[in-house]
């Protein structure tokens, strides 16, 4: 009994002198200041320019990095999707009910416009076209006969009259069998190819039945929609590059040929149609496209890295670089600028900034006002040529946006034409 007594006290008593370490620990009383001041004036100096920065008394000018502004191939392009379309594309149906005798096309197959596609039992209604051509002959003959007879003054004027109008009216008799039996014959409104028929001959067809679709093919439409901020750029004739997921590694150009002039309330874009070239039948309709809408390419657009922009109330800056006291010194300008177009990584300036010109990419945190003295951390990127420069981060640049361009129209494409 008397140990575990002894074995509590000591606890707490261990307890106590822990805690009462830890508290000395850290409340421990600073040095006194006159310890500071018996440092070496050489270490205090280093240190304050080691780590203060412009503002600090002496410390040394702050280091930046920096880029020239370059002159690089630029294209002004917008991507989208959409869909393939037919230039031309209908799906016959009949005006008359009727039983299919003749179908005189295959699935698949071309077919020329004005060919006889389908045809319907016109037993009937030929024979009522033979009599209305009896009933127009034996009209003509009676006009005829009462006109001499009207010379002579053997009948009225009136007999003349009458007869002339019963010619009109078997005339009209023969126009309407003419055109029921031409309703009985289905044929290609334009040229293109059939897809697969639905009907056999036999068939009963009421109006209005479907038969087959028929597609022109010799172009196709790709429709897609941009962002109402394009309406302004986009203008028809322009040539927009098109890409397909089902072939990939192909490109095909498409000639803007209609604007939707209405914007479209619910997403606030605007309706675009273009047309491919496809003579070699390699598009079908139905197709999902990825389209790249050029709207101009410059060959000389000044850019430089997204990152040395800095926006201020709704303007933009950067810091140029200008000759400083030293060899290892600039001074950094605030300059105001204007841009163009924004690509991944950089930016087009349109006012503001010349080509070979130096601005800050990073550290304009650093610079306190107008005027600082700053250090480049490389200086061979200011002293290199345009050219070097380019050649070095530029040269993938200038390469994607060649990728970028459309091909070029091939001649007697068809979307030039007036057809469709």
């Amino acid at each position: 009994m008397a140990s575990k007594v002894i074995y509590s006290v000591v606890a707490v008593a261990g307890i106590a002198a822990a805690s009462g370490a830890a508290w000395w620990y850290q409340n421990k009383p600073a040095k006194p200041a006159g310890e500071v001041a018996l440092a070496p004036t050489g270490t205090a100096a280093a240190s304050g320019g080691a780590g203060g920065g412009a503002g600090a008394p002496g410390g040394r000018a702050p280091s930046v990095e920096v880029a020239k502004v370059e002159l690089a191939r630029l294209t002004d392009d917008a991507q989208a999707v959409g869909s393939l379309k037919s230039r031309q594309s209908v799906v016959l149906r009949p005006e008359v009910s009727g039983r299919v005798t003749q179908i005189n096309f295959r699935d698949g197959s071309p077919v020329r416009r004005g060919q006889l596609l389908v045809q319907f039992d016109d037993q009937l209604p030929m024979a009522q076209l033979k009599q209305a051509e009896a009933e127009l002959s034996i009209a003509r003959a009676n006009h005829k006969r009462n006109q001499e007879l009207l010379a002579q003054n053997f009948i009225s004027a009136q007999r003349v009259d009458e007869s002339s109008a019963n010619l009109q009216v078997a005339e009209a008799k023969l126009a309407l069998q003419r055109a029921t039996v031409q309703r009985l014959r289905i044929v290609a409104p334009f040229n293109g190819i059939t897809g697969i028929r639905t009907v056999n001959v036999g068939d009963y067809l009421k109006d209005g039945a479907d038969i087959v679709n028929i597609e022109d093919l010799e172009a196709v439409f790709v429709d897609f929609r941009l962002p109402e901020r394009y309406q302004t750029k986009v203008q028809k004739g322009q040539v927009a590059t098109v890409e397909l997921d089902a072939l990939p590694g192909k490109r095909y150009s498409a000639v803007l040929v209609a604007i939707d002039p209405l914007v479209d309330a619910n997403g606030r874009s605007v309706g675009i149609r273009g047309c491919i070239d496809n003579r070699h039948l390699q598009l079908r309709p139905g197709m999902f496209a990825r389209v790249n809408t050029v709207f101009g390419v410059r060959d000389s657009a000044r850019v430089i890295p997204e990152e040395a922009i800095v926006p201020q109330a709704g303007r933009q800056f950067v810091y140029k670089l200008a000759e400083g006291p030293d060899q290892d010194t600039r001074i950094a300008q605030r300059v105001e600028v204007k841009v163009g177009v924004r690509q991944p990584g950089r930016v087009e300036i349109t006012e503001g900034l010349q080509p070979g010109d130096v601005v800050v990419t990073a550290g304009q945190q650093r610079i306190q006002k107008d005027g600082t003295p700053v250090r480049v951390l490389d200086l061979g990127k200011v002293g290199a040529p345009a050219a070097a420069a380019a050649g070095g981060g530029g040269g993938q640049r200038r390469q994607q946006a060649a990728v970028a361009e459309p091909v070029p129209v091939a001649a007697g494409n068809p979307c030039l034409s007036a057809k469709g």
